[in-house]
């Protein structure tokens, strides 16, 4: 009998680059794992995106694409939400106490695994005893990509045609998910590609 995906918090530092958030999503999207979130982490998300709009001068329209992309979110998964339970996060403790509401949630979602950049602030030590594990992006991914490299290809290659195509230029593969935080998937697949 196969195993059921992994159940996964995408922490919102993952969520707002959009093409890192992309790829992330289509992989998902292909039924290897289930993508975990709370309205906190998106509105994590959303800040961080407006933050962003703000110093390339989108102004107003930050803030509108930020709502209007968690709207999209939301709308895909709608079965990604998760309300931790304030009891649960209060008697969690992590390096950054600002991050106890992401560790609520994959308690209350039955997660296995946190995807984040922020491994340190997520120390083994204090994940294990919940069951809980984090990683990052692109080792998250290569992981994947191990037992359904074609079908991730095929994922990332559709991310990357809409890159290119919303830019108007080409996008080398490799150095796209470079910059979205995922270069060792990136070397895997820049041989698919060509």
């Amino acid at each position: 009998m196969p195993s059921l995906p992994e159940r996964v918090v995408i922490d919102a530092c993952v969520l707002y680059p959009t093409v890192l958030r992309q790829c992330v999503l289509a992989v998902a999207a292909l039924g290897l794992f289930t993508p975990l979130w709370s309205d906190r982490i998106l509105e994590e998300c959303a800040r961080a995106t407006v933050k962003l709009g703000a110093t390339v001068k989108l102004g107003a329209g930050a803030a509108a694409r930020a709502r209007a992309e968690l709207a999209l979110l939301r709308a895909r998964w709608p079965a990604a939400g998760v309300a931790p339970d304030p009891q649960v996060q209060a008697a969690l403790h992590l390096p950054d106490p600002d991050d106890t509401h992401v560790l609520a949630t994959a308690l209350v979602g039955r997660a296995d695994l946190i995807l984040t950049l922020n491994l340190r602030d997520f120390p083994p030590r204090v994940l294990a005893p919940h069951g809980v594990r984090a990683l990052d992006p692109d080792r998250f991914l290569l992981g994947l990509a191990a037992d359904h490299r074609a079908a991730i290809a095929a994922a990332i290659g559709a991310v990357h045609a809409e890159a290119e195509r919303l830019s108007g230029q080409p996008q080398p593969l490799r150095a796209l998910l470079k910059r979205a935080g995922l270069p060792k998937l990136g070397k895997l697949l820049e041989h698919d590609d060509a």
